[in-house]
Parts: C-alpha cells; sequence; structure tokens
C-alpha cells in the first residue's frame, strides 16, 4: 500500500509531442476509462516501467543463479574432506561385494 508522502503529487514532468500522438493517446484514454489524460499517462508509463524494471531484475537474478551454478561446477576442481570421505567409504562398502 502506497504511502502517504508517495500519495503527494508534488513533481511534475513537461513533455512535448506531436498532435497525432496527443490524438492517440487522447482516444486510448478516453477507450481505457481514466478520468483524465494526465491519469492514464501516468497509469501507462508506470505499468510499462514496472515492467521493464521486474525484467531487469529478473535477468540479473537470473545471471547471478548462472554465475553460481557454473562455479559449483566448474569452479574447484578439487573435491572437499567431505566428498574424499564419501568416495573412500563407497568405495570399502562395494569392494566387499
Amino acid at each position: 500500500m502506497e504511502t502517504q508522502s508517495s500519495l503527494n503529487k508534488d513533481e511534475r514532468i513537461e513533455i512535448r509531442l506531436s498532435s497525432s500522438d496527443k490524438q492517440v493517446f487522447m482516444k486510448a484514454q478516453k477507450l481505457s476509462g481514466d478520468k483524465t489524460f494526465s491519469s492514464f499517462i501516468v497509469r501507462v508509463v508506470k505499468e510499462k516501467a514496472e515492467e521493464i524494471v521486474a525484467k531487469n531484475e529478473s535477468i540479473i537474478a537470473s545471471e547471478k543463479d548462472k554465475e553460481k551454478f557454473f562455479e559449483a561446477v566448474f569452479g574447484n576442481p578439487q573435491p572437499n574432506q567431505k566428498l574424499i570421505d564419501a568416495a573412500n567409504k563407497y568405495k570399502s562398502q562395494t569392494a566387499l561385494l
């Protein structure tokens, strides 16, 4: 839920656009049911911005996961002591068969 401070609308931006773009945007605003042109623009831009951020964050997360996976698989070719002990235990148990 948004906090009171995030509901304050004290920031402004200015954009310049062609009249044909504005006509398309205004038609879309009327079709969307948004009460004002500003609310339509803010809603649409915010939705797209959140989509871009989410996509970027998932790419970054998947890159980190990929790095961790390849490091785990190919990073250290030397087995640690637990793996050596497990291999020796397996060999001793299977040698009796």
